[in-house]
């Protein structure tokens, strides 16, 4: 397994940002084409995905798989076709000087930087955070952002709550009932039918030992130095009750990992990277002898890919499509698309 010094990395045909699975699917068909390809990752590959206690919707896993299982066979089959990864390597800044064709990148712990041909950004979305009095003094001890085996054996014989309406909240609502006396799932809406796959919402509502708790959210967290007990309230009537429980999964969502870009690569209001049509007017692209591609930025020779993209679906099988979408857009700019 190839894994590269960020003190070292020159210049290569893409830099790949971003370990989640549309990095991951592109890596992999980068390094198949025969493109110098090197991937930087913050933390771990597999994103918020490769956390996952079951993904239930994946084509090819009829009965589903963990997030971390097809994450580490992702990143061997990339370490396989030759990818090079930078881990940890946090990227800092993407600057473009006149006149080169291009992109400069600076890393964490990286102090000449890195020059690519064409950029992949895949970084995906970071954990929103509940604002719950008390929350940062149970993160980790009480507060989960994944639903894993490790988490479930915590919840034996309790009462858990999962925040979220999304179909990751829905499927650890599913997990973690396998093992919990009961699990409470609050929303802020009034049902889940517009956040969660009808499938989902379907076996969650059916679910003996689930209980779906409309307009509530978590005000107070409590305990010594493990979470005992949080506070609920309604918003429409404003009642609040204490619930005791040693565990709160929040699925609230993620905001995009896009604060290190520079101006010229467009986001939405949310700040999710836009690509394709929506930037065909960019100022970088007026004059170009061609039109974005599907994936492509803003910046001509620049790409995004899974969660962090504008319009994205946010599933696991879309940003793997996405990964390799991106890699037939990089080949035309290369000029090696066959």
């Amino acid at each position: 397994m190839s894994r590269a010094s960020v003190e070292d990395l020159g210049v290569h045909d893409v830099a790949v940002v971003g370990a989640g699975y549309a990095g991951l699917s592109a890596a992999r068909a980068l390094e198949q084409a025969g493109l110098k390809t090197i991937v930087l990752e913050s933390y771990a590959p597999g994103g918020q995905a490769g956390s996952s206690s079951l993904i239930e919707n994946f084509f090819g896993f009829p009965t589903g798989v963990r997030g971390g299982e097809l994450t580490y066979h992702a990143q061997l089959q990339a370490y396989r076709f030759g990818a090079k990864f930078a881990t940890p390597a946090q990227a800092l800044s993407l600057s473009f000087a006149q006149g080169e064709s291009c992109a400069h990148l600076q890393a964490e712990g990286c102090t000449a930087g890195l020059r690519a041909k064409c950029v992949l950004i895949a970084t995906g979305a970071a954990y929103r955070r509940l604002q719950a009095e008390g929350r940062e003094d149970f993160e980790g001890a009480g507060v989960y952002y994944a639903a894993t085996g490790r988490e479930r054996l915590l919840c034996g014989g309790a009462t858990v709550i999962v925040a979220g309406g999304g179909n990751s909240a829905g499927q650890a609502a599913m997990f973690l009932s396998e093992r919990a006396e009961k699990v409470l799932l609050i929303i802020r809406g009034d049902g889940l039918a517009k956040s969660m796959s009808s499938y989902l919402s379907r076996r969650v509502e059916a679910g003996k030992n689930i209980e779906i708790l409309t307009h509530t959210e978590i005000r107070r967290m409590l305990g010594n130095r493990a979470l005992e007990a949080v506070e609920l309230e309604n918003i429409r009537t404003h009642e609040r009750r204490t619930i005791q429980t040693p565990a709160v999964f929040s699925m609230i969502g993620a905001l995009p990992c896009t604060d290190w870009l520079p101006a010229e690569i467009e986001c939405d209001e949310k700040g999710f990277i836009k690509t394709g049509h929506s930037v065909a007017d960019s100022p970088a692209w007026k004059g170009a002898n061609r039109s974005p591609g599907p994936l492509e930025t803003s910046r001509p020779g620049i790409f995004a890919a899974g969660d962090v993209r504008s319009g994205s679906v946010k599933r696991c099988a879309a940003a793997v499509g996405e990964g390799g979408m991106a890699v037939a857009g990089i080949h035309e700019v290369l000029g090696t698309y066959t």
